[in-house]
């Protein structure tokens, strides 16, 4: 399987020189094209610090870190903005979605921000919409909207430009259980159907079990002896490995 994300030997670091807080610790995995990769932790654990890396928002303090098969730290920051532009979509806990802009204007940003014409694409926009159950909602503004639809919306934006790889940071994690559910089976599907990569960090258990792959990270570090490989992940081994490494 080829790599859409690949991390070797990195490590993160924070603080000033000579009292330096380790983040990430020696982390290397590839995320595949085509995979759904799920990666649990507890709060502090270097998730957050991870997707950022794998983003091009901040740099390694050591390892590589290859996103369509380009070194980012070898990249000025120009290219990486747009390489990140070009290969990343995002899917957010709060969504992210500017209060200002309609359902239909905020799904054309990534088409926007890459210095074209949203109104060009407005049927391929209006069929992303229609295909998460949001069509009907173009014109709302974001607070006119549930959780679940304000999420639907933002997979559809991250789906507008095309990107191959999607970071998913906690999408459920301010939905109720149902709407959550939707969330994820909507994820796969995007995985499935439309060969994206999709990069997931959650807490949730049951949102993990959609994943093709599950890993853990514990302070900083990958622990590879508990991964879950699937398809079809039961739920119990998540809270089992999850118990197992006290998290």
């Amino acid at each position: 399987m080829t790599a859409s994300v690949a991390l070797q030997g990195v490590f993160k670091f924070h603080g000033p020189s000579g009292s330096q807080t380790p983040i990430l610790r020696e982390v290397s995995f590839e995320l595949g094209q085509g995979e759904f990769l799920c990666v649990m932790g507890p709060s502090g654990s270097g998730k957050s610090s991870l997707l950022h890396l794998i983003a091009g928002l901040d740099s390694a303090s050591a390892g590589t870190i290859e996103l369509a098969g380009k070194n980012l730290e070898a990249l000025p920051q120009a290219e990486r903005t747009r390489l990140r532009r070009e290969q990343i979509g995002f899917v957010f806990q709060f969504f992210n979605l500017l209060p200002n802009l309609n359902v239909l204007e905020n799904v054309g940003l990534p088409i926007a921000i890459r210095g074209e014409r949203p109104e060009r694409e407005r049927g391929k926009l209006s069929g992303l919409l229609e295909r998460f159950g949001v069509g009907g909602k173009q014109r709302s503004l974001p607070h006119q909207l549930s959780g679940g639809e304000m999420q639907r919306v933002s997979i559809a934006r991250a789906l507008a430009g095309d990107q191959p790889v999607l970071l998913c940071d906690e999408p459920t994690g301010n939905l109720s259980q149902q709407a959550g559910l939707e969330i994820m089976k909507t994820l796969r599907q995007v995985c499935d159907e439309d060969g994206k990569s999709v990069l997931l960090v959650t807490h949730n258990p049951r949102d993990a079990a959609f994943a093709d792959r599950v890993l853990f990270l514990v302070d900083g570090q990958l622990d590879p002896a508990h991964a879950l490989h699937g398809p079809n992940i039961p739920v119990e081994d998540v809270h089992r490995t999850l118990a197992e490494l006290h998290i």
